[in-house]
């Protein structure tokens, strides 16, 4: 049986969840991170491959050649765009940039409706008012790429995330200007920089332990879904 794809940027995005499964094993493939296993006794593949359209892309592609694919879910977290949202709250997107998406057969209470996938990071309020003007309840960036790739294999694509910032606040840390071109974030230069201004030492403290709370309610979620 070919295996449902568990898609994200981040490792953190899809640990919690990964610890549900039995016989987990890393596997050797051209992303950054990536482990098989059994999960209510059907196979499962999750891949973390860094932010943005075309590393999410990259990744279902790699896993489509590897194995083959039964099907798509692209986890992670995501920005509130609606002030009803808050941190760690799980949100099941019915359609990414207006492309329908399939809902788990069964899952636990949660929010639902529109979702943007743009590549970059929204910084700021009125970004993320501005979307929610258009329709979306959430944003994030990987979306987009995995539902292309998703759409061309053509199987199945979900998309569940959990909200790790809110609509109404800014950041102070330019997170776009750490992101690399591998998808991932210069760590170091990050902190080396938030240390030298404590108000953005502070923002990353604070999204640290959201982004942790937010990672252990996705991957309970996930477990109680059925795709």
């Amino acid at each position: 049986m070919k295996p449902l794809l568990f898609l994200a940027a981040d490792p953190r995005e899809c640990k919690p969840f990964v610890t549900h499964w039995t016989g987990v094993e890393p596997v050797a493939m051209p992303v950054h991170w990536a482990r098989r296993g059994t999960w209510k006794s059907r196979p499962v593949l999750a891949i973390a491959n860094g932010a943005g359209p075309e590393r999410a892309r990259m990744a279902v592609e790699a896993a489509a050649g590897a194995f083959g694919l039964n099907g798509v879910c692209n986890i992670g977290f995501c920005g509130a765009l609606d002030t009803s949202l808050g941190i760690g709250d799980v949100f099941v997107a019915t359609n990414v940039n207006g492309l329908p998406t399939l809902l788990p057969g069964s899952r636990p209470q949660s929010k639902s409706g529109a979702l943007a996938s743009i590549p970059r990071i929204a910084q700021t309020a009125a970004e993320k008012a501005e979307l929610r003007s258009g329709g979306a309840w959430v944003v994030e960036m990987e979306a987009a790429g995995a539902l292309g790739a998703t759409v061309e294999l053509g199987v199945g694509f979900y998309c569940i995330r959990a909200v790790s910032d809110l609509a109404d606040e800014d950041f102070s840390i330019d997170f776009n200007y750490f992101l690399m071109q591998d998808g991932r974030f210069d760590t170091f230069r990050l902190v080396c920089s938030s240390l030298m201004r404590p108000k953005c030492f502070r923002e990353l403290i604070r999204l640290s332990k959201r982004t942790r709370a937010a990672s252990i309610n996705l991957g309970e979620f996930l477990d109680h879904c059925d795709f």
